[in-house]
């Protein structure tokens, strides 16, 4: 869903010039396995780069395998329909997703057909040939009279369609009709996800974001295949989500933010509209109610809930570590179970959050006898734990997943409940945290893991990053932005982009599809779609950026 840019400063227009795109070769023909082909200016087809066809390798995350067809395309026009199949409500609907897309910039009718498919259909097949491939794998077949994406689910399409966006010229992401034409690189892609969980996180507590701008990142990082979003709701800052049983949460605990401004909080319809929406995009939310510690919103809301019976203030710094709820008393419980049955209602995922982290001021033992009462909560209302890393310690029950956020590449916690069968979730903070400065000069974001470059958001492998972490003890990744310095999605977008694709291709793409070269140029040709997209990103002066 295209949304109108806010009227904010753009961070880029400031930043050292863009270098020119180098100029590289296609593979002529033949299949590329777990290795990224290298994308070109000159495509080798007879359309130039403005507004021509995209190689067919120039993807982000990388495919598995590309096998070419030289010098042949197929074209969107205006008769074009999609296919989809019979009776199936869920391809139906990423048919008129796909249509959403399509219709503003080519002004095409593109009309779904769910008879027998016509030549120059795109055509969306569930026949089961894909297997192989999984429930989120598909097959793409590019012929110069259709265009066919198979798979064994609506997942499957919908991850062919994200493909299928950037095999397009860059102008088929605007919001207004241009003219075309709208060719596709002929050939096949075979592709299917490394790990099953790629997340991306946003803290809309420390500054809160409303319902519109949750939206537009949703679309945002669907692009690149992200199937999770985790939203950090409440902290010391603010309380983001309404919960009825404790209803000051919000009326008090969400009326500020960092800086002191006026705050914000989700109401229970629009929280469900926003896990909605996500869902249309195969994105899942999983939400975080911090605890014990980054919990001042919520002591300051209810007095009952400190031990020595007095509220504190609310807090509009960014330090961490001196909040905790009251472990010795049996209303923390009641409070907690409230909020978690409440909150489980509102989100048909598997997973909870419960934060966990930064609990300075909660001895290890009262941490340990809080951990013991709150994860059963979690499992009554039928939700999978999550934590971050420093909850290992209460030692979660196996399905339980530990959210690794530290900056080496080991951890006794971590390792210990790998062996016990814990999914390890990766978010190491000096690659993945977006809110890392790119370099010391940046105006926005911090610096106490970084700077992190794109380069180094990119230069890592989950499967081998964490000592005594074996890959298949790896769920997946997760990109966390923290908001501390962001106040509008402008600033979400120039932290975001380009690293969070980066992020997504270490979740999705072989680990021999790792290639900074190649990434750094199949990450020049997105910056004519983020421009359509209105997409404030980062210029930085490790890419070779092209504006064609």
């Amino acid at each position: 869903m295209k949304r109108p840019r806010e009227n904010t400063r753009k961070h880029h227009h400031r930043l050292p010039a863009a270098l020119a795109l180098a100029t590289s070769a296609l593979l002529a023909c033949g299949t590329v396995s777990a290795a990224a082909p290298q994308p070109t200016p000159d495509r080798g087809n007879g359309q130039p780069p403005n507004g021509g066809s995209t190689a067919l390798g120039d993807v982000i995350p990388a495919p598995t395998s590309v096998d070419p067809i030289p010098g042949e395309r197929f074209h969107i026009r205006w008769n074009t329909g999609i296919h989809t199949p019979r009776g199936n409500t869920e391809a139906t609907e990423v048919g008129r997703y796909l249509q959403r897309q399509l219709r503003p910039s080519t002004g095409y009718g593109l009309l779904l057909n769910r008879g027998e498919p016509e030549r120059g259909d795109i055509v969306l097949k569930l026949d089961g040939s894909e297997g192989r491939l999984g429930e989120s794998g598909y097959r793409m077949e590019v012929r110069g009279d259709r265009l066919t994406i198979h798979a064994t689910s609506s997942e499957g399409l919908f991850y062919g369609t994200q493909t299928l966006r950037q095999l397009l010229p860059a102008k088929a992401e605007s919001d207004f009709p241009r003219h075309g034409p709208w060719p596709v690189p002929a050939g096949t892609i075979v592709d299917k996800p490394r790990f099953e969980h790629r997340s991306a996180m946003l803290d809309v507590a420390r500054h809160f974001f409303g319902v519109d701008q949750l939206k537009r990142y949703i679309d945002q990082i669907a692009q690149y295949k992200i199937n999770y979003l985790h939203l950090h709701l409440t902290d010391d800052q603010g309380w983001r989500i309404q919960i009825d049983s404790w209803p000051r949460l919000t009326t008090h605990g969400g009326s500020t933010e960092v800086g002191g401004g006026d705050g914000g909080y989700y109401t229970k319809r629009q929280f469900t509209e926003i896990v909605r929406y996500a869902a249309e995009r195969n994105i899942t939310v999983v939400p975080e109610i911090d605890m014990p510690g980054h919990t001042n919103a919520a002591l300051s809301s209810y007095a009952e809930l400190n031990c020595d019976g007095k509220a504190p203030p609310l807090y509009t710094g960014i330090e961490v570590g001196f909040s905790s709820l009251c472990v010795d008393k049996e209303i923390t419980y009641r409070f907690v179970e409230d909020v978690i049955r409440e909150v489980a209602e509102l989100t048909p995922g598997r997973y909870l959050h419960i934060g966990g982290d930064e609990a300075h001021s909660t001895t290890d033992e009262d941490y340990q006898r809080f951990m013991s009462r709150v994860l059963p909560l979690v499992e009554k209302y039928g939700k999978t734990p999550v934590g971050w890393h420093e909850y290992a310690k209460a030692t979660p029950s196996k399905e339980a997943m530990v959210q690794y956020w530290g900056t080496s590449t080991s951890n006794e916690e971590v390792a210990e409940a790998a062996e016990r069968g814990n999914p390890i979730l990766l978010s190491p903070a000096n690659h993945s945290y977006l809110d890392q400065k790119y370099n010391e000069d940046t105006e926005l974001g911090l610096d106490w893991a970084g700077p992190t470059t794109v380069r180094e958001a990119y230069q890592w492998d989950p499967g081998t990053h964490m000592e005594s972490v074996p890959e298949s003890a790896v769920a997946g990744v997760e990109a966390p932005l923290w908001s501390e310095t962001l106040t509008t999605s402008d600033h979400i977008e120039f932290m975001a982009f380009p690293r969070l694709p980066a992020v997504a291709e270490l979740g999705w793409s072989p680990a021999g599809a790792h290639d900074w070269e190649s990434f750094r140029n199949r990450v020049a040709h997105q910056a004519p779609r983020w421009q359509e997209q209105g997409i404030d990103f980062y210029r930085s002066e490790q890419i070779p950026w092209s504006d064609n």
